[in-house]
């Protein structure tokens, strides 16, 4: 079982396929782990594994990684793991493509390292609309699981680290200027629930200068075409 162990933090990845790689960041919000991929629309592991270096990975005290927890946790603490990560295995510029949790983790990663991020991908990104209290209710029933192995960790500690995390706009860790400066070729395929709003793909698509903007995917009929843009967006934007 691969694990890169960053002092504390053990985190599991898994690697598939070879050319130029690939981070997937999967749904599950706080959960966010590479068996979620297979309960997704279709599973861009098998999608794409023939033509990249695919390097999907459990985000730090999901799945199969763990870390301690602070105060101080936020998204840049997944965003440095997620460098780290890509710097054991010796990857310096990769596609990045996320779900979910995952939209704001691929433009976290775009404003930490805008030069090794050759393009991004954003199925369905969770955004801020009327729903912050449903972000902060999904935070607390992570949590609940992880607090009677984390006695170490104070109950303000935990209220700190969901603040940070869910009480920012838009992305949550981004502006609304900074997507509307960011120069990296975007695909955004729409959401439409809860917790990943309609307006928050239809702005991000509408902000980033180099955005394009997929609605119809989720349906069966759709995948075929949804997939096609996929490939035609990464192959686009693979360096020669």
């Amino acid at each position: 079982m691969p694990i890169f162990e960053r002092g504390e933090t053990k985190l599991y990845y898994q690697e598939r396929g070879a050319g130029f790689p690939l981070l997937l960041i999967a749904p599950g919000g706080m959960r966010s782990s590479v068996s979620f991929w297979e309960k997704t629309p279709w599973n861009p592991i098998e999608q794409l594994a023939p033509s990249y270096r695919v390097i999907a990975m459990d985000q730090r005290n999901a799945g199969q990684s763990t870390a301690p927890v602070s105060a101080a946790d936020s998204w840049h603490t997944y965003t440095e793991d997620q460098l780290a990560l890509m710097d054991h295995l010796g990857v310096e510029n990769f596609h990045v493509a996320g779900m979910c949790i995952g939209g704001p983790y691929c433009m976290g990663l775009i404003q930490a390292a805008p030069q090794r991020v050759a393009s991004a991908v954003l199925f369905q990104t969770i955004g801020l609309s009327d729903n912050r209290q449903a972000f902060f209710d999904m935070f607390d029933g992570w949590a609940a699981e992880l607090k009677s192995g984390r006695p170490d960790v104070s109950n303000e500690a935990w209220e700190s680290f969901k603040t940070n995390m869910y009480s920012g706009d838009f992305l949550f860790n981004v502006s609304k200027e900074f997507v509307a400066q960011c120069q990296t070729p975007l695909l955004v395929l729409l959401g439409d629930d809860l917790y990943h709003p309609q307006e928050t793909s239809r702005e991000i698509a509408a902000l980033a200068p180099r955005a394009t903007l997929v609605e119809r995917w989720k349906e069966p009929e759709h995948h075929p075409a949804a997939k096609q843009a996929v490939e035609r967006f990464l192959a686009e934007h693979t360096p020669a």
